[in-house]
């Protein structure tokens, strides 16, 4: 009985969360722009309330009564595993005052609307008082957390729980290794037609297309829609209400096209997640107080870089495909062949958005802004000094002379919405992909699939594996069950190197 009410207490949890993400979806896509204080104010009420219900005498009883309730049961048992996490969570917020996350909550919100503005200008001096004010909270919710070895490691902990500065280095040293050569190598190659893909594209067909190979790859809009937003996201209002944005450029389809099946990726996760976990503690992050079903960020990313790169942007993907993007487009693409398009949409050339980079240069963006992140919260690096390190470290990694903010220092979301320490979970989770590819494709059901056109077996694999578990497991545990080994970059350099090499005659 007490176990039972416990998960009614996670599950107000979850509604209020949901209600939270409804909110923030909002305020991202279609909430004027005047909007942007009183909204602020709306979402630290709920953070507060969301916390105190979790934190509550009340709930507390109730997990004191559901440990007892199911401790004869085996270690891995569901209930055994969802009052353990609600033990991990409620343990971990008593360590964090509430007017600490409802300061996090509110500046998060207006801090949206200050970066947005800034970007719009280009300004970053515009963005530095409510950034400082960003690192000092964090700051301050490392010290409430606890370390070991670098405040940074307990701001990872609440999106990639175990990954530390100390782990990173190796992985990343690797990457450096293995990649750097290959561009360096590839910047002295011819680089294929792309003419093309900066044609005029209407809006229109753009959101069309998208939306059309977002389907393709099994999203599920009877639970879901797209948006235009200025930065793509995907967020699940449960997994009956998943919702994913991209943005559009008139003269560049590939940024509309490739975002959605990048966010369709993570939606599919959603999508994916057992129905019996729906608001339970196997859908519900109550570390970082955000309904989502997936086990980490960097797992949730595995998805979508999964469907975006080694499925989206294969040559089995375009052989098969490119007739449709003939029909959305008969002018712009009526000289253009499957193999010339396959190969304009793999072009190696460092550039300086992230979200837009390639795949071989990808994570240059993100080891870049990991090491900076460390440097803010550990105080080696200061808020003002942003841009001329950034600028200094595009140079290093890419060979590029940054133009101006709004293409540098100001070019993502994260820090806008108080979040530090997810960088790295985009690397993680392309290792991740390439981890769980390479295995899935042994499949000879799969393999097939992929060359004529058929993605059910490949996300019926994904469901299997990834998917229907939600938080149940932790990450390498998933990838243990799924590969037979934890967290491995060798399969993701293989596929880089393979690709690439082919594509430009390495």
């Amino acid at each position: 009985m007490s176990y039972a009410q416990l998960m009614e207490s996670v599950g107000k949890v979850n509604d209020l969360l949901n209600t939270q993400s409804i909110l923030s979806w909002d305020a991202r896509t279609m909430m004027p722009h005047g909007g942007h204080e009183t909204r602020g104010k709306q979402l630290a009420t709920l953070s507060v309330l969301t916390r105190d219900l979790l934190v509550s005498t009340e709930t507390r009883s109730q997990l004191d009564k559901a440990e007892a309730e199911v401790a004869a049961l085996p270690d891995g048992a569901v209930e055994k595993v969802m009052v353990a996490q609600v033990r991990e969570a409620i343990d971990y917020h008593l360590a964090i005052p509430a007017e600490l996350t409802r300061k996090r909550a509110e500046l998060g919100s207006n801090g949206h609307a200050v970066w947005a503005k800034a970007r719009a200008e280009s300004d970053f001096s515009q963005f530095i008082p409510i950034l400082e004010q960003t690192v000092a909270l964090n700051r301050e919710m490392a010290e409430c957390i606890g370390y070991s070895a670098h405040p940074y490691d307990a701001l990872m902990y609440r999106f990639e729980p175990g990954e530390t500065v100390a782990s990173l280095k190796p992985l990343f040293a690797r990457l450096r290794e293995a990649l750097m050569p290959l561009v360096k190598a590839i910047g002295e190659r011819e680089q294929p037609r792309f003419d093309f893909l900066e044609r005029h594209y209407p809006v229109d067909q753009q959101h069309a297309f998208a939306l059309a190979m977002s389907q393709k790859v099994g999203y599920d809009l009877n639970r879901g829609r797209l948006d235009t937003t200025l930065h793509p996201f995907e967020v699940s209002f449960t997994r009956n209400d998943v919702r994913i944005t991209t943005r559009f450029n008139p003269n560049y389809m590939a940024a509309s096209l490739f975002g959605a099946l990048h966010e369709a990726g993570h939606a599919l996760y959603e999508q994916g997640v057992n129905p019996a976990y729906t608001r339970t503690p196997f859908a519900t992050d109550l570390v970082g107080l955000y309904a989502v079903g997936g086990v980490s960020f960097g797992a949730h990313e595995s998805q979508s870089r999964l469907w975006e790169n080694h499925v989206g942007r294969s040559r089995e993907f375009w052989e098969v495909n490119f007739p449709e993007a003939q029909k959305f487009y008969p002018d712009q693409l009526s000289d253009v062949t499957a193999e010339e398009f396959f190969r304009a949409v793999n072009r190696c050339k460092p550039g300086f958005i992230r979200v837009e980079a390639d795949e071989l240069t990808y994570d240059f963006h993100v080891m870049l802004r990991t090491d900076i992140e460390a440097g803010l919260i550990d105080g080696s690096l200061a808020v003002k000094d942003l841009p001329e390190v950034w600028n200094a470290k595009i140079k290093e990694y890419l060979g590029l002379d940054v133009p101006n903010d709004a293409n540098g220092v100001l070019q993502d979301v994260h820090w806008s919405s108080g979040q530090i320490g997810t960088f790295c979970n985009y690397t993680i989770g392309n290792v991740m992909a390439g981890q769980l590819f390479e295995t899935a494709s042994k499949d000879a059901a799969i393999a097939n699939g992929l060359s004529t056109g058929d993605y059910e077996p490949l996300r019926a694999y994904m469901i299997e594996n990834v998917h229907q578990h939600g938080r149940r497991y932790m990450r390498d545990e998933l990838l243990v069950k799924a590969t037979g080994r934890k967290l491995d970059p060798e399969p993701y350099i293989a596929h880089l190197t393979a690709k690439y090499s082919e594509l430009y005659n390495l």
